[in-house]
C-alpha cells in the first residue's frame, strides 16, 4: 500500500529512545517522552546517569549552515563558562541526526539538561543574575558574525505583517492600528543612530519559558532558535518586554526590570541610544513573533492562532505596551 504524503509528522520516543541509546552510547534503559510539539518537538531522554533534551526540527525550519552555526555559538558559550546548555555530539562526534520522515528528511540535536524549572517569578536577584548573564553573552559575541539571519525592520517589521495579514480582517480596527504602529516603528529603527547601537548576536528569545532556575537561584539558558545577528540590545527589549507580559502590578514590574538593567550594566553599558529604542523594539518583537505563529500556522499555531485571538493579543499586549511607552499620536487607536 502507498502511504499517502504527509505534512508533519512526530517521530516515535520508543523508538528515538532505541535510535539515542546506541548513536550516544548511552547506559541501558533510556526513557524517551515528547515534552513539548511546536515549531521544533523538544523530548526529555532519561538515564541512569542523567538527563538531555533532544530537539528535532520541522521540515525546512532551519538549515544545515543554521544548526551548525548554532551549535558553534553555543560551544563558545560554554567554553567560556556561560550557564547555557549546549549541544552533545554522538559516538562518532556528530552533533546532527537525520531522520526520513514521512514528509521529508527532519533533523535533531541531543543537548544537555538544564537543571531547575521554568518559573514565571522569581526574585530580584535573579532577574540582575540574568541581566548580567545576557550582558556577558553579549560582551563575548559582539561583533561575532553567524551565519545566520540578521534581524533587521524588514525581517522584523515588514515581513510579519504580511504572515499576519490573512489572519485579520482588514476593515478591524486592530489592523489599522498595525499598519499605523508599523510606519512608526519602521521610521524609529530606519532613523537610529546605528553608531551608538552595539551589533552582534542575539539570542532573540530569552524569557522564563527558556531558562531554568535551580533552588541556588542559578540560571541556566537555551533554546538558542532563533539566535541570529542584530543589535544586541534586542535582547535587552525582549525581556522588558516579556516582564510587562507576565507582570500587570507597574511598580512591580519596574522593580523586576530595574534589577536585570542593574545587573546588565554591571557587565557593560547600555548607550542613551539604546535605551530609547527600547519600548519601539518590544512592540517589533511582539510584530515579529505573532508573524511566526502566522507562519507556522500549518504545524503550530492553529490550535489556538484565529481572529478573535489576533484581536485579544493586540489589545491586551501589543497596544497596550505600545501605548505606555509610544507616542499615542503616532498610531490610531482601536
Amino acid at each position: 500500500m502507498t502511504h499517502f504524503p504527509v505534512s508533519n509528522s512526530q517521530l516515535s520516543p520508543s523508538h528515538l529512545a532505541l535510535y539515542l541509546s546506541s548513536q550516544y552510547d548511552m547506559a541501558p534503559g533510556a526513557d524517551c517522552h515528547l515534552i513539548k510539539a511546536g515549531i521544533n518537538d523538544t523530548y526529555l531522554v532519561s538515564t541512569a546517569t542523567g538527563k538531555y533534551v533532544f530537539r528535532v526540527y520541522s521540515l525546512n525550519w532551519r538549515t544545515q549552515t543554521d544548526m551548525e552555526e548554532e551549535i558553534r555559538l553555543l560551544q563558545l558559550l560554554k567554553d567560556h563558562a556561560l550557564p547555557v546548555s549546549w549541544a552533545v555530539a554522538d559516538k562518532n562526534g556528530a552533533y546532527i541526526q537525520t531522520f526520513h520522515a514521512p514528509e521529508g528528511d527532519r533533523y535533531g540535536v541531543l543537548f544537555t539538561y538544564a537543571a531547575g524549572e521554568k518559573l514565571p517569578l522569581y526574585a530580584n536577584e535573579v532577574h540582575f543574575k540574568i541581566g548580567a548573564t545576557m550582558a556577558r553573552i553579549h560582551q563575548l559575541t559582539q561583533n561575532l558574525p553567524l551565519n545566520r539571519i540578521t534581524y533587521t525592520p524588514t525581517n522584523l517589521l515588514e515581513e510579519s505583517l504580511a504572515y499576519i495579514q490573512p489572519f485579520l480582517s482588514a476593515d478591524t480596527a486592530e489592523w489599522e492600528f498595525l499598519v499605523n504602529a508599523q510606519q512608526y516603528l519602521l521610521k524609529e529603527l530606519r532613523n537610529a543612530d546605528t553608531s551608538a547601537i552595539r551589533q552582534g548576536v542575539v539570542h532573540l528569545d530569552i524569557w522564563f519559558d527558556n531558562m531554568n532556575i535551580n533552588e541556588q537561584g542559578d540560571i541556566t539558558i537555551f533554546d538558542f532558535d532563533f539566535c541570529g545577528n542584530g543589535w544586541q540590545c534586542l535582547d535587552i527589549a525582549y525581556y522588558i518586554l516579556q516582564q510587562h507580559s507576565v507582570l500587570r502590578e507597574m511598580d512591580v514590574c519596574q522593580e523586576k526590570m530595574d534589577a536585570f538593567l542593574d545587573g546588565y550594566t554591571s557587565v557593560m553599558p547600555i548607550s542613551a541610544e539604546e535605551k530609547r529604542l527600547l519600548p519601539a523594539l518590544g512592540v517589533t518583537l511582539y510584530f515579529f513573533y505573532l508573524g511566526i505563529q502566522s507562519k507556522r500556522y500549518h504545524n503550530w499555531s492553529n490550535s489556538f492562532l484565529n481572529e478573535a485571538y489576533l484581536k485579544r493579543y493586540i489589545n491586551i499586549l501589543v497596544k497596550r505596551y505600545y501605548d505606555l511607552y509610544l507616542p499615542a499620536t503616532s498610531a490610531v487607536n482601536p
